[in-house]
């Protein structure tokens, strides 16, 4: 019988499995995508939010990072284990993730085989992609703004939503980042 996915949620970076699941981080994201650890050393203490491992019985997988805000939760990290991956994982985690509740997650543009099959990925899920142009800063210096496609869960964002959405990351998730005084990101 298959054992059920966890998350257990890492509560500092000497946690168990924290170092494989910073070794999936890095290997996962490029680095405007990516906080360094002193970021998370100050985000553990953050109510909103959480950097759970997805775990299969002892064994690690996966990671979701994500936050809490309020009305919805923001899937901020996602990322499988290279080994397992194509085996239904990811689509099994994000499922259970998203079980009862509206989420909110960014994805490049789909202008190449990659994005255009994470897009499929999240659309087969139940994920919408929203018509609003956003633009998301990096997380690190060299500072490069780019823009990314808004999905959500189970339905569409209004436009108010989406602009709260945008005012969220820029007033909660960047003061973890490089940034001093994030202007970024907007609608």
């Amino acid at each position: 019988m298959p054992q059920q996915l966890q998350f257990i949620p890492f509560k500092s970076r000497s946690d168990k499995g924290w170092a494989e699941a910073w070794a999936l981080y890095e290997a996962s994201f490029p680095a405007c995508e990516r906080w360094d650890g002193t970021g998370y050393d100050r985000a553990f203490d953050d109510p909103y939010f959480e950097a759970d491992g997805i775990w299969r019985g002892d064994e690690f997988i996966g990671i979701l990072f994500h936050w809490n805000a309020g009305n919805y939760r923001y899937v901020e990290h996602l990322a499988i284990l290279p080994r397992l991956r194509g085996q239904n994982m990811g689509s099994k985690a994000i499922a259970a993730f998203c079980e009862g509740r509206r989420v909110i997650l960014e994805i490049d543009p789909p202008e190449d085989e990659i994005s255009i099959r994470r897009q499929h990925f999240y659309q087969r899920l139940g994920f919408i992609a929203n018509p609003y142009t956003y633009i998301h800063p990096s997380f690190r210096k060299p500072f490069h703004p780019h823009r990314l496609v808004l999905m959500s869960y189970p339905e569409t964002l209004t436009h108010e939503e989406a602009s709260d959405f945008a005012d969220f990351i820029r007033e909660r998730v960047l003061r973890y980042s490089e940034h001093e005084n994030p202007e970024l990101p907007k609608l």
